[in-house]
């Protein structure tokens, strides 16, 4: 197995096993009647897990628990781990045992594999388009219903951070919620009032008179939203390290290293989720006999 990616936390089993289960009772219900039509009870087979392409590994602890939750029987084998790069040809899993519960599972290990590698790539990409500044690349909430957990994970696969998780992480005061609430000064001070100093807040701004007002209301992160390289320098200057900097708003990957360097510290990206192209992965399974 390679080392690559070997200090990477995975998400505790217990919230991850859940989501495994679910993907199988919608894909299998009550039987896979093509797999038990053709296949003897008893066959076994060897599978080996395939990139059709180049990426970044992810979702390969998923896959594997998605075989061993059909059958006792099955041994798998993760030979890259999560957050390794990977090229066309490679094996990252291999199954051995039962054949009806490997035909079974294919589907959704193979979702769970591109899916969450397609994330981890292109979050690579965002990673190493800004390699050399300060900027840290972070996701956002715009993921897939019931997968933030094993999306996000992907994400830190693919070297990127998590902003939060859920609404309960942190106090983000947006402009829905400034204008119900009369302006930033206002907003920040009841936000404080509720959570008191141990929750961090963050107010998005889109002017630099937003910016100057979140600043003078103590905000913990100030989030820049839509504005260009020249405005973005402009508001770091004028925050001057009195909080955390969040670029956020039009960017991809032809505009990522200007905002990067324009000195913020974060640059959140809702594509690293939202528009994600699930990588080309295969499962080629054959006979044990026959090998």
């Amino acid at each position: 197995m390679s080392d690559e990616g070997k200090y990477l936390v995975t998400p505790p089993l217990l919230e991850v096993r859940p989501l495994i289960e679910a993907a199988l009772r919608e894909d299998v219900r009550s039987g896979d009647i093509t797999t038990t039509a053709l296949i003897p009870k008893h066959t076994q087979a060897w599978a080996h897990m395939v990139f059709r392409e180049s990426g970044v590994v992810s979702g390969v602890i998923a896959a594997r628990l998605a075989f061993q939750m059909l059958s006792e029987d099955i041994r798998a084998e993760v030979l890259f781990r999560p957050g390794c790069q990977v090229e066309a040809g490679d094996t990252v899993l291999q199954v051995t045992g039962d054949a009806r519960a490997i035909l079974t599972a294919e589907r959704v290990a193979l979702n769970f594999v591109q899916r969450l590698s397609g994330i981890a790539t292109v979050t690579r990409q965002f990673v190493d388009a800004v390699a050399g500044t300060r900027a840290q690349i972070v996701d956002t909430r715009k993921t897939t219903p019931g997968l933030r957990l094993l999306e996000k994970y992907a994400v830190r696969c693919g070297g990127g951070s998590n902003h939060r998780f859920a609404l309960d992480d942190l106090i983000l005061i947006k402009d829905n919620h400034i204008a119900l609430c009369g302006g930033i000064a206002p907003a920040v001070q009841r936000a404080r009032q509720h959570v008191g100093h141990a929750v961090k807040i963050e107010v998005e701004c889109d002017t630099l008179e937003q910016v100057e007002e979140a600043v003078q209301s103590r905000a913990d992160i100030i989030l820049l939203d839509n504005m260009q390289p020249e405005q973005l320098r402009a508001a770091v200057e004028m925050i001057g390290g009195r909080a955390l900097t969040e670029a956020s708003g039009g960017v991809n990957l032809s505009t990522v290293r200007a905002i990067a360097e324009s000195g913020v510290d974060l640059i959140s990206v809702g594509a690293l989720t939202h528009s994600a192209r699930s990588l080309d992965i295969g499962l080629d399974i054959e006979m044990a006999d026959a090998l």
